[in-house]
């Protein structure tokens, strides 16, 4: 006999239901948006706009790209040029999760969008009571075609988008095909299962392997009632 749904009503943000399982502090929702965060990638932004994304998207020249872009230690006006390296030329992308034992201007203090499959929390939601934070971990499923990825908080997006902005690389493992954060092409299609585990994140918080991020996911996940209490939800 099919297992049928027990989750409750968690809370619902912008036109999102969140729901829970009674005595757990993980929780899931499903969303069909994919918008495509490519900060964190060292190739993400370049001064000639060459970049895998477009310098608009980092806030350059105009304001608000401190946030986005290391800034230069010997001139607070200008993002920092990589001086070395396989991305010689291109600004320093950041994003709000960090390796503090870096130099603000090393790009591998921050988590590539290319290589690491995480999650945007916009900014209002960030400061919900029980959602978690930064460097808490989470796993999303595609439940159009099977694809499963474990993914980590990793980038604090605009106060009031909605969510479903991730990295390039959470859209590649969930069916994406050469993921272009500019126009977004290649984007999979969903929906999206994403179920999310609040206070999860390790001490510090990055870097982090896959492979502790896989061990604490799974048993997390398993801990819930695994995917087929939580497929029971949501058909």
């Amino acid at each position: 006999m099919p297992m049928s749904c027990d989750a409750v009503h968690f809370l619902s943000y912008e036109s999102t239901l969140l729901r829970t399982f009674p005595g757990s502090d993980a929780y899931f929702y499903v969303i069909d948006r994919m918008a495509i965060d490519a900060d964190g990638a060292p190739n993400a932004y370049h001064p000639d706009d060459k970049g895998i994304d477009a310098l608009a998207n980092a806030g350059f020249p105009h304001g608000g790209w401190k946030s986005i872009l290391a800034v230069d230690p010997q001139d607070s006006t200008r993002p920092f040029i990589q001086r070395d390296g396989p991305f010689a030329g291109f600004f320093v992308s950041k994003t709000a999760l960090q390796d503090p034992d870096r130099e603000e201007t090393d790009p591998r203090r921050y988590v590539d969008s290319t290589r690491v499959p995480y999650i945007v929390f916009p900014g209002a939601f960030n400061q919900l009571r029980g959602t978690g934070t930064l460097g808490d971990f989470g796993i999303v499923r595609n439940l159009r075609n099977g694809t499963i990825t474990t993914a980590i908080v990793a980038d604090i997006g605009p106060r009031d988008a909605p969510l479903g902005e991730v990295s390039i690389r959470l859209a590649e493992k969930l069916g994406g095909s050469q993921v272009n954060p500019r126009n977004g092409r290649g984007m999979p299609a969903g929906p999206f299962l994403y179920v999310m585990f609040p206070a999860s994140h390790a001490t510090p918080k990055w870097p982090v392997t896959d492979e502790a991020m896989n061990r604490l996911v799974d048993s997390r996940l398993a801990s819930m009632g695994g995917w087929e209490r939580l497929l029971a939800c949501v058909g």
